[in-house]
């Protein structure tokens, strides 16, 4: 474990749980990504703005946070633009399948006790699992 991350990831959590929070508090609204930003492509009136928040709320901290510490994004990828690509379509799709995002189930539902979200996070987890070793067992990490 060569890239152990605690106090970053420990921070990164706690801002996550409390923008998720923060958010419900305050809007009613569940943090899952994927259906917030979903929705921006088909809005109803009324929606939008804190949507648009959010969103750029999310965007702005990765910048914030690129200029304050950049050597947190010194990580390189080691994959084509093609397997890039396939996992960017693979993640949406499964977004969709599953009703919502890591974030929204993972985080909001599993807080809230949603079977629904209980089984979603088991099968991101199982199916993660699943793709690591498939990958590196027959295409030896090499996509």
């Amino acid at each position: 474990m060569e890239n152990l991350t605690l106090l970053s990831s420990s921070i990164g959590g706690v801002l996550i749980g409390l923008g998720a929070v923060t958010l419900l508090v305050l809007n009613g609204r569940i943090a899952g990504i994927s259906g917030i930003t979903g929705s921006l492509f088909a809005p109803r009136s009324g929606d939008v703005a804190w949507r648009m928040a959010f969103v750029a709320g999310i965007i702005g901290a990765g910048v914030v946070a690129y200029v304050v510490a950049p050597e947190f994004f010194a990580v390189g990828v080691e994959r084509s633009g093609v397997a890039i690509a396939v996992s960017g379509l693979l993640v949406g799709f499964g977004t969709r399948l599953g009703s919502g995002c890591t974030s929204g189930h993972g985080v909001c539902g599993l807080a809230r006790m949603s079977r629904r979200s209980l089984v979603s996070v088991i099968t991101f987890i199982g199916t993660g699992a699943a793709t690591v070793l498939v990958t590196r067992v027959f295409f030896g990490a090499a996509l």
